[in-house]
């Protein structure tokens, strides 16, 4: 069993006790959280898709809150001596699905 859920802005396809990297969500880390936004569910073959799918939940627990790699952006023009470098680390949480109902 499988389903297609939208967190945060993005699609992810997740299953049971799968471990996901999400964009920052707001939440104590052991903090449960669900997901109504539902796209696709499929089970033992047989997919539900639209309105079969006004009651699914995917059910979460947050298990921490971190920080991505350093992204390194460097802007440059040749000859004009121009030279900007920037950089950030993305915020994550690292969420654990415990559940998905229909």
């Amino acid at each position: 069993m499988y389903a297609i859920v939208s967190i945060a802005g993005q699609q992810f396809k997740v299953a049971k006790d799968q471990q996901i990297f999400v964009h920052r969500l707001q939440g104590d880390e052991g903090a449960n959280i669900e997901f109504d936004n539902v796209l696709l569910a499929e089970n033992e073959g047989k997919f539900k898709l639209g309105t079969d799918l006004k009651s699914a939940k995917v059910s979460a627990k947050i298990v921490s809150h971190l920080k991505g790699d350093k992204v390194i952006i460097f802007k440059k023009k040749r000859r004009k001596g121009y030279k900007k470098k920037n950089g950030h680390r993305q915020q994550f949480t690292k969420i654990e699905i415990t559940g998905i109902t229909l």
